[in-house]
């Protein structure tokens, strides 16, 4: 079964055959991964963000779609045959023991949810049905950047109807949150990227207007399109600290900012203004649900309400996975999906 395997941070991934666990265990499921997003939680990962990585080897990939093959006992929301979607964030049913893979009589790591591998053992409450007549390359994308976007926007920001919103940052979870705003009337809904396309192409996506980041006069141009009062939300998305603190900054004081991507590094706020008026607040996937959440978004879909489709710009396949993550690293991609195998 071939996998990427993260054997040394700040490494490449080495692409090998490696073994399944012997046993399905109580609560596990097996599944065959079909597609699976790249999400900067695996850039985290692979760059030890978080420090010293205590469990290499290990798998990687968090949000995926495939096919159910096995069920462990115990098992109820899921059975062979069915579609479903793999994500990090817990939903109903148990969660399992993480799965010891092997690799040349070495033990592989992982967790309880990865999606880089062509089979993956998954615990029972990361997995989603989804209708079997629903595209599994689309459905790779509620694993995160759609359920985590789309979330931001519902459950953490609790955007209301023609509120203002100014979005740091338009990759994938960029492009989510604007939909998302777009969908529940915010306005205006302004996207903030170094690449001109990548605002154009959040323009399909509910963009209403669009400011390179290197402009000299941004604070400027900010101030043209929301005037003195500034925009009543904005997101971060881009997890770099001095990007978070001009969002903060841009934040006016009865205004609210929501931190989407996660730094590597400290960074420096004003905090008076936080004991009055102003909201900071750093987002979890959205705080969503996904066995919740998930057949909402489809049913939008289904209706032509959304067309998910065009958020991937890129595919690449299992094998070409460290390209894939040096596109991703360049900022110039919307969403990266991962070939892992074939549908039938």
């Amino acid at each position: 079964m071939k996998s990427a395997i993260l054997i040394e941070s700040n490494k490449p991934l080495v692409i090998a055959d490696i073994d399944l666990p012997k046993k399905i265990d109580f609560g596990q499921v097996l599944v065959r991964v079909c597609y699976s997003g790249l999400c900067g939680a695996q850039i985290n990962e692979i760059e030890a963000v978080k420090g010293k990585d205590k469990f290499l080897p290990h798998l990687l990939g968090h949000e995926g779609s495939g096919v159910v093959e096995k069920i462990g006992d115990g098992v109820t929301t899921v059975k062979p045959g069915d579609h479903v979607v793999l994500h990090w964030r817990k939903s109903s049913g148990m969660q399992s023991f993480t799965p010891k893979y092997s690799w040349n009589g070495k033990q592989v790591n992982a967790g309880w949810v990865t999606t880089f591998n062509e089979k993956t053992v998954v615990s029972e409450n990361r997995l989603t049905v989804i209708p079997k007549d629903f595209s599994l390359r689309t459905a790779a994308l509620f694993g995160c950047v759609i359920t985590s976007g789309f979330g931001a926007v519902n459950n953490d920001a609790k955007v209301k109807i023609g509120q203002s919103v100014l979005i740091f940052g338009i990759g994938g979870m960029g492009l989510s949150i604007a939909c998302a705003a777009s969908l529940v009337s915010a306005f205006p809904i302004v996207g903030v990227d170094i690449h001109k396309d990548k605002i154009e192409m959040g323009k399909e996506f509910g963009l209403t207007h669009g400011i390179e980041s290197n402009s000299s006069n941004i604070k400027e141009k900010i101030k043209d399109i929301f005037g003195n009062k500034g925009p009543d939300i904005i997101f971060e998305t881009t997890g770099n600290s001095k990007v978070m603190e001009q969002a903060y900054e841009t934040t006016p004081n009865d205004g609210k900012t929501i931190f989407v991507g996660v730094p590597d590094k400290k960074i420096s706020i004003y905090s008076l203004p936080l004991a009055f008026d102003k909201i900071l607040e750093v987002s979890h996937g959205g705080n969503s649900i996904p066995d919740k959440d998930i057949p909402r978004y489809i049913r939008l879909i289904k209706n032509k309400k959304i067309n998910l489709e065009k958020l991937i710009t890129h595919e690449f396949d299992l094998s070409e996975i460290n390209k894939a993550i040096d596109l991703f690293r360049s900022g110039k991609a919307g969403r990266i999906i991962l070939r892992i195998s074939k549908e039938n």
